[in-house]
């Protein structure tokens, strides 16, 4: 048996649980910080067999997996040019992803 740690963001947190739970797997979901950029993480555990880590896995990926938005930049108000108004720029941003680690269990008992 393995436990797959799949650490997604917090916006694709829920569509993962579900998809993973459409192909019966069992999830537990926990709301977790990034240490780096502290923004809002779902930290996913999903209990399996060993057979089955690559379909997991490859669920997880089709659901979350990178993916790029075009957003507007706005300037930190406290710019020099201010004065001069709000100048709106298209940046690219990525999104999406996981961070997955796979152990083996020990023992697992379920009552």
């Amino acid at each position: 048996m393995k436990i797959i740690y799949a650490i997604v963001s917090s916006d694709d947190g829920n569509r993962v649980t579900d998809v993973l739970n459409e192909h019966n797997f069992s999830v537990t979901k926990l709301a977790t910080t990034g240490g780096f950029l502290k923004k809002g993480n779902a930290t996913l555990m999903i209990g399996t067999d060993e057979d089955q880590v690559d379909h997991a896995i490859g669920l997880i990926r089709e659901t979350c997996g990178k993916r790029q938005k075009i957003t507007c930049d706005i300037p930190s108000p406290n710019i020099s040019s201010i004065s001069a108004g709000y100048m709106m720029m298209p940046v690219t941003v990525e999104l999406g992803g996981a961070t997955i680690f796979v152990t083996d269990v020990e023992r697992f008992e379920k009552f």
